[in-house]
């Protein structure tokens, strides 16, 4: 089945995008496995694209209402006391960080993409940032907690920017890092995914430019790709939905053990090889 591959890759992009495994490390590995490095690009842009749109989709009251509040804010003084003023400030100072850290570290995860013994580095790596996380969320109140400020803004958008490694989790190590800082389960999910949205945007963007530039980029498109674009989408859906009531719960410990077990695995395969 030619469509298989792309399939394969727009579930587990869909699933491990917000669940916290990485899914730029287990996408590395499935491109391995599959064999269609040569679409990596092309089809990694699409694949971002449709998460992007499943976490618009699920936060998308959330997304309307702050925009509102933050726009009323340059009119009114009331608006400025509203939540969506100081947390809008928070995404763009903690976009910011992101791109300052991440952006310098782009040779580095262009070179370890291809790198099992590195993609598994990172998975263990996420294995006991969500260890250590189980431990924070049991003594964070489960509301309302400590309020987005920017100073958590930029702390969370710094580990987003480190987060580009392969194999480390975006969602897993962003929201570990919102609960240390005080936040309350609810909001520490809650900032992550909204922080995500611009960052992902701006790379997706990067990506296209250079995209565009060659003439038979879509030829690049593996088979089937539109199949993995939606399944992508579902299974992202699907995935903010079981994390957040994983996060409420503080039920991290089952994906650091995932975690652990998939990258002493990539480690031991690489050397095997």
């Amino acid at each position: 089945m030619d469509s298989l591959p792309a399939l394969m890759l727009g579930l587990v992009q869909g699933i491990t995008e917000f669940l916290p495994v990485s899914s730029s490390g287990h996408l590395a590995l499935m491109k391995q496995l599959f064999a269609v490095e040569n679409a990596s690009l092309t089809y990694d842009i699409l694949l971002h694209f449709a998460t992007m749109l499943a976490t618009m989709l699920y936060f998308g009251k959330d997304i309307l209402l702050l925009l509102r509040q933050w726009g009323l804010g340059f009119f009114s003084e009331a608006a400025r006391r509203e939540e969506g003023w100081i947390f809008g400030w928070a995404v763009i100072a903690g976009t910011a960080v992101t791109a300052s850290v991440g952006l310098p570290l782009k040779p580095v995860v262009e070179r370890a993409m291809n790198l099992p013994g590195a993609v598994g580095a990172g998975l263990l790596l996420t294995a006991v940032l969500l260890w250590y996380g189980s431990s924070v969320a049991s003594k964070q109140p489960a509301s309302p907690g400590r309020t987005i400020s920017l100073l958590r803004g930029v702390l969370v958008g710094a580990v987003q920017g480190i987060a580009v490694l392969p194999g480390v989790s975006r969602s897993g190590s962003t929201i570990v890092a919102g609960l240390r800082t005080g936040l309350s389960p609810s909001a520490a999910f809650r900032f992550s995914f909204l922080l995500s949205l611009p960052a992902v945007f701006g790379a997706t963007l990067l990506e296209v430019r250079g995209l565009l530039k060659l003439a038979d980029w879509s030829s690049t498109l593996p088979p089937g790709w539109f199949i993995g674009f939606g399944a992508a989408f579902v299974a992202g859906f699907a995935s903010l939905a079981i994390l957040r009531r994983a996060v409420m719960m503080g039920r991290w410990r089952p994906f650091a053990l995932y975690c652990a077990l998939v990258g002493t695995l990539s480690i031991v395969l690489s050397l095997w090889r």
